[in-house]
């Protein structure tokens, strides 16, 4: 089996080469980049803090699918299951209601990096990176449906505790594990029928904020990040937090900006945001998931969306300034398989991208050879990739092809089907 993927990355090596791309430069590059994996796709954003409580925020995880982690031990366990069948090394998104309290009740603007110690030791264990997520929904001081924008005092001040809280324990995250950590900031706020003030609850928001990030923090343990989006359930007249409030806080706070691709309308594609935004802000960071309906956030494929934006970051050069996350929950389906299917086509679009002869479409785009940039960019489609993506695989000692389901499979009959 292995000289048979060796011989066919030869063969693919040369064709791709006959282009000007060097497969073993691409796969090199590729293996530097993380992915950062979300949590919540393991638990269908129960979290911990309250495992009876009920998800709100706009926020709605559809299917039963058995064998959900029901604790901090099986969620890490599934985690480790699903990261053994990924090629290369990431990282692991964790929101503020995953905490390791062990038994104890602590409200979220008390939480501390002890909370999370349990985390940074898996961690630092496996050489993954960490980034992390305050929670501002399912909590009874989100029940108004506003929380840093709210006009009450009290609610307001709880919600920016817990923004300085959680930016904390991201710089400590990020400095025990010696990559930074990205914090980023969303919330659910808005109005479900038409408001008379649409100021406000913006001039509100835009105050908390700045007393959230007040604190200077350093860079290399945190990155901070603010993440818009165009409408929720309950909120589908007015959302406070909208593209364009965020941009310009972004842009003129320095913080970065957070695109996630179900947060759009339907016909709006991030791939074209994001050569704009890097225009003004220094940094991005990507929520990846995949918008049957808008936000529906199903299981990330190969599609066309997510092999746009792979090339853009790739023909932009923009690769060591957007930080790629995945945003999707499905419990239709088994959890783990989920985590892989979506983590794999990411990287499948990412060596995708980088096989693209950039420098002659380049040139052919700028003769003006419209025929000849067509012409190649539709021969690229079936172009060996396949081989290349095996040997990757295989390289980096994980399953090749769809023998990652089998153990999945496997997984399935002697861990998750013991969960009741």
């Amino acid at each position: 089996m292995a000289k048979t993927i060796e011989k066919a990355y030869e063969i693919a090596r040369q064709v791709y080469g006959d282009l000007g791309v060097d497969t073993d430069a691409a796969l090199a590059r590729l293996e530097r980049i993380a992915v950062s994996l979300h949590c919540w796709q393991g638990d269908d954003v129960g979290g911990f803090e309250n495992p009876d409580a009920g998800l709100d925020g706009g926020l709605a995880v559809t299917g039963n699918y058995p064998g959900k982690a029901r604790t901090v031990e099986e969620l890490r366990a599934d985690a480790d299951k699903a990261l053994s069948l990924i090629p290369g090394t990431h990282r692991f998104n964790l929101h503020a209601i995953y905490a390791d309290m062990g038994g104890r009740r602590v409200d979220r603007n008390a939480l501390t990096a002890e909370h999370f110690a349990g985390w940074i030791d898996w961690a630092r264990e496996r050489v993954l990176g960490l980034d992390f997520n305050p929670t501002f929904f399912s909590h009874p001081k989100a029940a108004s449906g506003r929380t840093l924008s709210s006009d009450d005092e009290g609610i307001r001040r709880f919600w920016v505790e817990h923004g300085i809280a959680c930016r904390r324990i991201g710089a400590a995250m990020g400095k025990a594990l010696g990559t930074p950590t990205v914090t980023n900031v969303w919330i659910p706020d808005g109005s479900k029928d038409i408001p008379v003030d649409r100021k406000g609850p913006r001039e509100i928001l835009a105050r908390s904020l700045d007393e959230i990030f007040a604190e200077p923090l350093d860079p290399a343990h945190n990155l901070d990040a603010v993440e818009s989006k165009l409408f929720g359930i309950g909120a589908e007249s007015y959302t406070v937090g909208s593209h364009e409030f965020y941009l310009g806080y972004a842009v003129s706070r320095g913080t970065l900006l957070c695109l996630d691709t179900g947060h759009f309308h339907p016909t709006e594609v991030v791939s074209d945001k994001i050569s704009a935004v890097l225009m003004f802000a220094k940094e991005l960071l990507l929520h990846v998931s995949r918008p049957v309906r808008w936000d529906s956030d199903h299981v990330v494929i190969l599609d066309d969306e997510l092999r746009a934006i792979a090339q853009q970051l790739v023909r932009g050069g923009y690769l060591d300034r957007v930080h790629i996350g995945l945003d999707f929950f499905d419990a239709s389906i088994n959890r783990i398989a989920a985590w892989v299917i979506g983590t794999r086509c990411m990287i499948k679009a990412l060596l995708l991208a980088l096989l693209e002869p950039v420098d002659v479409l380049l040139g052919a785009e700028r003769r003006g050879d419209f025929t000849a940039r067509l012409g190649l960019l539709e021969e690229l489609k079936t172009l060996p990739f396949g081989a290349v993506w095996d040997y990757y695989c295989l390289r980096q000692s994980v399953p090749v092809g769809r023998a990652w389901l089998d153990e999945v499979r496997a997984y399935e009959r002697e861990v998750l089907s013991r969960r009741g």
